[in-house]
């Protein structure tokens, strides 16, 4: 039985960070890469606000070279999925779509989070072209424009008041007519003089060729629909995490983002680790996802050690 010191689940900027560590404290790592190697930054264009690249860099880009960090310290990858996990006894047993079972003494579980889109095709091919999913990092492009914000809830109202940073107007679409938001984030939104509401209101198609030029809206009620023309579209109706492969084996919150132990990246189970935005509802950063990757790598590192003693 070949075992393996570490197993990487999830390719994303958390994965590759942990690789990249975990690799030079010569512990050979091997990553799956799963469904989208690179993560949530394989569907953002520019990168702005990642310390050292000061002319921005393409979000798939800067994955292809943490990958290629991470190999050049000898990191081995599989371009697969995972499709089961066997955490009950040491070694682990990672179980994948090529048919194989792989086993390790430490895994490191960093699988993201997906956020939780309309369903549209224009949706989909205009992401990072006037889509977007995160105003945090997309908000500065949309400087003196107009944009929506897709969402009732509080990360919603955050991302609408955080956009009026830049933006001329802010637009809040929301298929009911009143916010799930808490009273405070509702009320900050709606004494913003550039936030307006549209209420029972849905998004029945995004316009645009190569970049967003507008939305066709759609009232639920009266099931009327008119264009509207518009420059950017943020998604705020939350994000799933990828946690359904350890569902009843690692602990979770009620949404499913794993859950770490305080200023750890340990989980319930001893040697199973977790960093980036599969445990991380909050920041959902790139840069705090390679924070955690390091984390949870000097974490599997220590302990690695300790079973040796």
């Amino acid at each position: 039985m070949d075992i393996r010191n570490v197993i990487i689940i999830g390719a994303g900027a958390a994965g590759w960070t942990a690789a990249i560590y975990t690799a030079r404290a010569n512990l050979k790592p091997l990553v799956f890469e799963g469904m989208q190697p690179g993560g949530q930054l394989t569907i953002t264009t520019d990168v702005e606000n990642y310390p050292g690249f000061e002319n921005g860099i393409m979000g798939p880009e800067m994955m292809e070279k943490f990958k290629k960090q991470a190999l050049r310290f000898g990191t081995e990858s599989i371009f697969g999925e995972v499709t089961a996990v066997d955490f009950s006894q040491r070694p682990f047993k990672i179980s994948a779509d090529d048919g194989n079972d792989y086993f390790a003494k430490a895994v490191i579980v960093a699988t993201g989070a997906t956020a939780k889109l309309l369903g549209l095709e224009s949706e989909k091919r205009l992401m990072g072209f006037g889509v977007s999913a995160c105003a945090t990092c997309d908000g500065a492009f949309f400087r003196d424009k107009a944009v929506i914000v897709v969402g009732g809830g509080d990360t919603a109202m955050e991302e609408a008041t955080f956009l009026t940073r830049f933006a001329s107007k802010v637009y809040v679409v929301h298929r009911r007519n009143e916010l799930r938001a808490s009273k405070i984030m509702q009320e900050r939104a709606m004494k913003n003089e550039k936030i307006e509401f549209i209420w029972d209101t849905v998004i029945d198609e995004i316009l645009g060729e190569k970049n967003v030029t507008g939305v066709r809206l759609k009232n639920v009620k009266t099931n009327e629909t008119r264009e509207m023309p518009i420059d950017g579209v943020f998604m705020a109706i939350g994000h799933k995490p990828n946690t359904d492969l350890f569902k009843g084996i690692l602990d979770m919150d009620e949404v499913g983002y794993l859950i770490t132990q305080p200023k750890s990246t340990k989980t319930n189970i001893e040697g199973v680790f977790a960093c980036g935005d599969v445990q991380d509802s909050y920041y959902r950063q790139a840069i705090t996802a390679a924070g955690t990757g390091c984390m949870a790598a000097i974490d599997a590192e220590r302990w690695l050690e300790s079973q040796e003693g």
